[in-house]
Parts: C-alpha cells; structure tokens; sequence
C-alpha cells in the first residue's frame, strides 16, 4: 500500500486581490504626477489587468479632463498635479484607517464642536465618527456633508462658498465669512504637505485661505496626514507649522521629518497600520 506521505497536497497560493476601478485611476494619475508619462503595456504589468481594461480606465480620465491619451500610453492634460480626492481613497487606505481610529480618540468626552476640512483621510474620520447627539461637524466639503446628514444625531454645518470639483471643498470669501463667526473645539486638517520649515500646504490657494480660516478659528488644530506627506511641501501655505498642535501619520513617514515636526514642539503621533 502506498505511503500517503509519497503525494504531495497540492500547493495553494493566495489569490492577488483585484484593484478596483479606482485604485487604478489612482495609480494611472500618480505615475503620471511623477514621470509625466505612462506605457499601457507596463502599467498592465504592474497592476495585473488587461490592456482593454486599462485603455477603459485611460478613456474615461480623459473625458474628465485629467489625462490627454497618446499612442501607447498617456500624458497629463494641463499643468496640474493633483489627484481628485475620489481617486484618493484607495491610496494608503489602511494607513488611513489607523490614523482616523487614533484621531477619533482623541475627542473629547461632552458637548463639543468639530472641523472638518476636505480630503481622503477627513472623509474617512467622516465614516468613523462616534454617533453622538452631544457632537457639532462643520465642514466646507460637500461629500463630508452627505456622510454626515446619514448620521442625524450629529449637528451638522456646512459652509458655503464656490465649489471645487478636485476636492468636493466649498471655498473663498463666502466660506470664509461664515467660518469666521463659529468658534470650534477641534478642527481636523487634511493636506498634501507637511514640513517643519514650510508648514501645512495644499494645492489651491482659494483651498489654503478657506482652510486656514477654518483653523485660526479652533483651540486645537490636528493634522492626519499619512507618511508620504510629511516632509513634503506643496504650492499653497495653509499655516506655520506652530499652528498645528498635533500631528497623527503612520509608521511609513520619514523619521527625520518626524523629528524635525517634533523639535519645533508639536506633537507627532505615529500609529502602527495593522497587517492585511
């Protein structure tokens, strides 16, 4: 009788999970922010999807505007950078997920007010919010004001002001009128940058102004950002550095940005991102 130990199980490996139509559009306008340039071959190769289903995802970015298709690959249509923030979610989500599970406890018990600004990490603190009839959201982002009006035991304010499609914000003076006559406890800020020396930064200038209204109006300013954005500075200053009482980013940040945030006497929170 042969010995069951002479046949092998067959091995089983686990299945790659499939990226989303999003996630590829992600990755689709991060590479171009960086090269300026991609293949269709080689970005099929990277995110093991066929070439149709790459040149679907290229037609649709250029129909919004964001992408100029070229024989073989792509190039970025116009002079911007920045990825809209529905094609942000599906960077760094995890990272994201333990910031906003940190930032949420850090809320204080009792009657109080929050700030939102917009952003991938502040639209996730959206979700995880605590249902608490004693908590006050303002927010100039109209896809934080959707997920807030699900929750009705939360007072919810919205400011008002000029839509940006980039990032759902409502800027400029009418926002900033309005923010200047509410007084909040805490405000929590998304950004593209962070740097002991630059301060917190954005993309748009009509963004930065509006957010840094928002800001100059709470007693304690926390800034969720994920690694990639510490020591990086973008073209528009939201505040000093000083303005900033805390910052909370995960474990993939540069330790000498890190540093450098903590010796001008702001506190660095880094959460650990837990394995998938």
């Amino acid at each position: 009788m042969a010995d069951s130990t002479d046949s092998a199980a067959p091995e089983i490996r686990p299945r790659k999970r499939r990226t989303t139509r999003a996630e590829r559009m992600s990755e689709i306008l991060r590479v171009l922010r960086e090269t300026g340039s991609l293949q269709v071959g080689d970005l099929c190769a990277r995110l093991g999807v066929s070439s149709a289903t790459l040149r679907r995802d290229l037609a649709q970015l250029e129909e919004q505007r964001l992408l100029t298709r070229t024989h073989g690959g792509a190039k970025p249509q116009g002079a911007g950078n920045e990825v809209p923030v529905r094609y942000r979610g599906g960077r760094s989500r995890d990272a994201k997920r333990a910031i906003v599970r940190q930032a949420v406890r850090m809320l204080p018990s009792g009657s109080h007010v929050i700030a939102l600004t917009g952003g991938s990490t502040t639209s996730e603190l959206a979700k995880q919010l605590p249902s608490r009839a004693d908590l006050t959201v303002v927010t100039n982002a109209l896809n934080i004001a959707m997920e807030m009006a699900l929750h009705p035991r939360h007072k919810l304010v919205v400011v008002g002001g000029v839509a940006r499609p980039q990032s759902y914000e409502l800027v400029g003076p009418w926002a900033e009128h309005v923010l200047a006559s509410i007084s909040i406890g805490t405000a929590f800020i998304g950004v593209d940058g962070i740097d002991a020396a630059a301060g917190i930064t954005t993309h748009d200038e009509n963004e930065a102004r509006t957010n840094r209204a928002m800001l100059s109006r709470a007693k304690r300013v926390i800034v969720m950002a994920d690694g990639s954005k510490l020591g990086k500075a973008t073209l528009a200053r939201i505040a000093d550095i000083h303005d900033v009482h805390e910052v909370v980013t995960d474990l993939s940040a540069d330790p000498g940005a890190v540093a450098a945030i903590r010796a001008v006497g702001v506190r660095v929170t880094v959460v650990e991102v837990p394995a998938t």
